[in-house]
């Protein structure tokens, strides 16, 4: 059936691969392996162990779903050959990859040693499923970043297995990212020139409230901040400054709160120069306009306020085959939130823009 963005190429900044929970055992080495994650009952309940967070309650069962929640349930799978056949049907020409246990599993331990284990583990495998595909996937690396000079040396290892970009924790409360000893990370990306993103609600606890309204509160507090969070310290502090060939993308973070982010640097930079240090080259907006972007799933007020932070930050992601994604009907989706776009600019949100970051073809 056709749809009024036939003809355009979608291009998911955002997707997502259930790896199966036993490869980081199987993968770790040996002295590492009774830590990896794995399920346990707790309280009568199989529960997901991972070193550093509470224990997860895994779901019952799908005896509940049926149509499209059914369908996602069962997607997401590491076989390219399935997920080539979702994404043709959803019309995505390409998917950058991201972990599902290895979101947070990598980055919850305090132990740097497990991080970089975890991680490596999963580029391995990762890199080993889905290369063989360049046309039809970009598989995001790990990199844990307690370990700043090891954090180093996995990504120039990942960069010469052909993975194509570098994902790191969103916060790191111990170290932010504004402190001057991460500048020899950021001078491997800036040399190598490729992409660094930023999934929300990794590198610290994002189920920030088990009351009423927990599963709202704690997506939005716990997660979508993280994009402010991750552009307000890489910019003000100078570090796109410095490093001009960086690009960063805050990924599942939404977009309608990147032109009141860029407004108001822009007003408090200027309003407060007397306090401000760095001194920066440019407005902290051009920063943002020049090597940041956000992807969203469903957020026409982040489409509306292009007049303000222009089309280039904008990147749209199917989220597949998470509930709040759009995966399967991104273009009845995508239609109806772009509707009104000048033809160039859905091309450039829809697939354009990301074509050039993670590097699939024209």
């Amino acid at each position: 059936m056709k749809t009024a963005l036939e003809g355009f190429k979608f291009i998911s900044s955002d997707s997502h691969v259930n790896e199966p929970p036993e490869m980081f055992g199987e993968r770790l080495p040996a002295r590492l392996r009774p830590r990896a994650p794995h399920t346990a009952v707790v309280e009568g309940v199989e529960s997901l162990i991972v070193e550093g967070m509470r224990p997860r309650k895994l779901p019952k069962g799908r005896q509940a779903l049926a149509g499209e929640a059914l369908e996602r349930a069962q997607a997401g799978g590491w076989d390219p050959k399935l997920r080539i056949r979702d994404q043709d049907r959803d019309g995505v020409a390409a998917e950058v990859v991201f972990p599902t246990l290895a979101l947070q599993a990598c980055f919850t331990t305090p132990d740097p040693e497990l991080q970089l284990g975890l991680a490596r583990a999963y580029n391995d495998w990762v890199s080993e499923v889905f290369s063989p595909h360049p046309d039809r996937f970009a598989a995001a690396a790990v990199i844990p970043m307690a370990d700043i000079e090891a954090a180093g040396r996995e990504a120039e290892r990942v960069i010469g297995r052909g993975l194509r970009t570098l994902f790191l924790p969103s916060q790191m409360p111990a170290r932010p990212y504004n402190d001057p000893a991460y500048d020899r990370f950021w001078a491997i990306a800036n040399e190598a020139r490729i992409p660094l993103t930023f999934h929300a609600g990794t590198g610290h606890e994002p189920r920030v409230e088990r009351g009423p309204g927990g599963a709202v509160i704690n997506y939005l507090l716990g997660s979508q901040l993280d994009g402010p969070h991750v552009i307000l310290y890489l910019t003000t502090s100078g570090v796109l400054d410095r490093f001009p060939q960086v690009e960063i993308v805050t990924v599942e973070t939404g977009s309608a709160w990147l032109a009141w982010v860029m407004t108001q640097m822009d007003e408090i930079y200027e309003k407060h120069q007397m306090w401000v240090t760095p001194k920066l080259s440019m407005k902290p907006s051009d920063f943002v306009r020049r090597q940041v972007h956000v992807t969203f799933q469903n957020d026409p007020v982040g489409v509306h306020n292009r007049v303000f932070t222009g089309v280039e930050p904008l990147l749209w992601g199917s989220d597949y085959p998470h509930p709040e994604g759009t995966w399967p009907r991104s273009h009845e989706i995508c239609g109806e939130q772009l509707a009104g776009v000048p033809d160039a600019e859905k091309r450039a949100i829809l697939g354009g823009t990301a074509a050039r970051i993670f590097g699939f073809g024209a």
